[in-house]
């Protein structure tokens, strides 16, 4: 029969039990299902962590993807001592006679669940790893040069795409009982659409046309065709751009054939004898006006002609100005040979020489070598021949040029002129042989050989060329100065052997063919010295130069 629970009451304390100072759980509490009544604090979490570990399922969606996950992996984490503590406050509340219940296992049950939370930042690190894929850079719309067509297409563009991760992560934090997360994608639009493209792409095909400059006052003009008129200029989202140094650099070219500088008075020889020859007024073009004018000419389709504005140029040197010829001297000459030289080659050297003949340098000025000889173009003689260009021997404009300015170098090296501007070649280079260390390179545009008149007098340049025995002599004319100039042999420091020989394959070689098209040279560093002796004493100068070490390079034909 049933007992009352005054008679409860009363057994409990004839036993002894001690209810209120008991530090267990009252029975019949349950949390997520875990049975923790009369367990202490401690065993009911261990019980409960069990249940920590098993974290829910989770499926995400982005767009088109989904994925089912761990809840943990998205900052899901159980917390085992919020969840005990409301247990441990229902226990506090209980009377005593609903705990001597428990005793006999008449306990009322009570369910709690388990209390979770999300961490947000590990929430947003996790959809976002998760996402990763969905997530695009938009794609801009681009002007391409179709080279089947000739004429500027447009690329389409593609939206961005990007996952809301930062919505979704806080949604999951605020609700951690979620089993399905969605996370939308917004698209976002490329900076340069197709659309902004068109118009510039239909005005950059407009400016490809036929563009004819002139130097005003003269019917001197150039000619440019479409497709370099096209090479100075990109067309881009914010519209037609110029290739500045393109730009700079076909208007150095027009203006250097079109030019027309002064000519110095100079001297000629006639019958022997050399004789003066009066100068001449030129016109040229005045630079910041006229390639202000050039780029205003390329971004407007309707302008066909542009008139370059020029100016006079003036003689620096008159007739009057120049010495009795009877009284010039042979101050110095310099020498070099040149066998097994091209036919090219040998029709470079002789256009250069002939260039340079008669070249007045008035005193305190410099001689430059480029200046003397005009731009190395076929419209001023110069054909194909091998030049050093981007680390290889190759065929190029005015191969042979450079026998012109080693010669020169050393003739106005013995004469004593200070050295303003000196290259040497990446390599040593035979042709130059036994003088090693004195040549000197030039290059059209940028590398010059420049060197003083420091004489009381004008200088007179002076080529004698012969081709049949491949000699060349350069000399210079004027008053001779009063100085001594003795030029010492090379004073090699180190050397490098050159490295192994390359083969390259070349499709258009019969298979089987071989041909050598670079030479082997060792490298070196050296320098010359000259000890110059003149009313200021005795010094000597120095010129140093670093060969590179050269491997030969040999083409073959593939076999198939």
């Amino acid at each position: 029969m049933g007992l009352s629970a005054a008679a409860l009451l009363g057994g409990a304390l004839a036993v002894g039990v001690t209810v209120q100072g008991d530090d267990r759980l009252a029975p019949g509490l349950r949390v997520a299902g875990v049975d923790v009544g009369g367990l202490t604090r401690e065993a009911a979490a261990l019980a409960l962590k069990e249940r920590e570990g098993a974290a829910p399922r989770v499926t995400v969606r982005a767009g088109p993807r989904t994925w089912t996950v761990g809840a943990d992996r998205l900052g899901w984490r159980a917390d085992v001592g919020a969840s005990l503590d409301a247990a441990a406050r229902a226990s506090a509340e209980r009377n005593v006679l609903e705990r001597l219940q428990g005793l006999i296992g008449q306990a009322r049950v009570q369910e709690f669940p388990l209390v979770t939370g999300v961490d947000a930042a590990k929430a947003r690190s996790g959809l976002a790893t998760l996402t990763r894929e969905v997530n695009t850079q938009p794609r801009n719309a681009r002007a391409i040069f179709d080279k089947t067509t000739l004429r500027y297409a447009v690329t389409p563009d593609a939206p961005g795409r990007r996952a809301a991760v930062e919505v979704a992560a806080n949604a999951y934090a605020a609700n951690p009982a979620l089993t399905t997360l969605t996370v939308s994608v917004t698209e976002w639009k490329a900076g340069v659409t197709a659309e902004s493209l068109r118009g510039h792409a239909l005005l950059g095909n407009r400016l490809m046309r036929p563009l004819t400059v002139r130097l005003e006052g003269t019917d001197l003009t150039g000619e440019l065709k479409p497709l370099q008129v096209a090479n100075l200029y990109w067309v881009r989202g914010e519209g037609i751009v110029l290739d500045e140094g393109m730009v700079k650099a076909v208007f150095k070219r027009l203006t250097g054939e079109m030019d027309r500088p002064a000519q110095n008075a100079r001297y000629a020889l006639r019958g022997g004898e050399f004789v003066k020859v009066g100068e001449q007024a030129g016109r040229v073009t005045d630079r910041q006006a006229a390639l202000a004018a050039f780029r205003e000419a390329i971004l407007n389709p309707a302008v066909t002609t542009v008139v370059f504005p020029g100016e006079v140029s003036v003689p620096t040197l008159t007739a009057a100005e120049l010495p009795d010829p009877a009284g010039l001297e042979l101050i110095a000459r310099g020498r070099s040979t040149y066998f097994h030289s091209s036919p090219q080659r040998r029709v470079n050297v002789a256009n250069a020489a002939a260039r340079i003949s008669g070249m007045v340098v008035p005193a305190g000025e410099d001689f430059s070598f480029l200046g003397a000889l005009g731009p190395i173009t076929p419209g001023n003689g110069f054909v194909g021949g091998l030049i050093i260009s981007g680390g290889r021997t190759v065929d190029g404009l005015g191969g042979g040029v450079c026998q012109v300015s080693t010669t020169t170098f050393r003739a106005l090296y013995s004469a004593g002129l200070p050295v303003v501007e000196r290259n040497s070649h990446s390599y040593r280079v035979g042709y130059y042989e036994p003088q090693v260390g004195f040549e000197a390179a030039v290059y059209d545009p940028g590398v010059d050989l420049r060197m003083r008149n420091d004489t009381r007098a004008p200088i007179l340049i002076k080529t004698v060329n012969d081709n049949a025995r491949s000699t060349l002599e350069v000399q210079v004319w004027g008053v001779k100065p009063e100085r001594t100039v003795t030029v010492h042999p090379a004073v090699i420091l180190s050397r490098t052997p050159h490295p192994p020989a390359q083969y390259v394959a070349n499709p258009e070689m019969r298979p089987g063919a071989l041909r050598q098209v670079d030479w082997a040279q060792d490298g070196y560093k050296l320098y010359i010295t000259r000890t110059i002796k003149d009313s200021r004493g005795v010094r000597t100068d120095k010129v140093s130069t670093e060969y590179k070490p050269w491997r030969a390079v040999y083409e073959f034909g593939p076999r198939g």
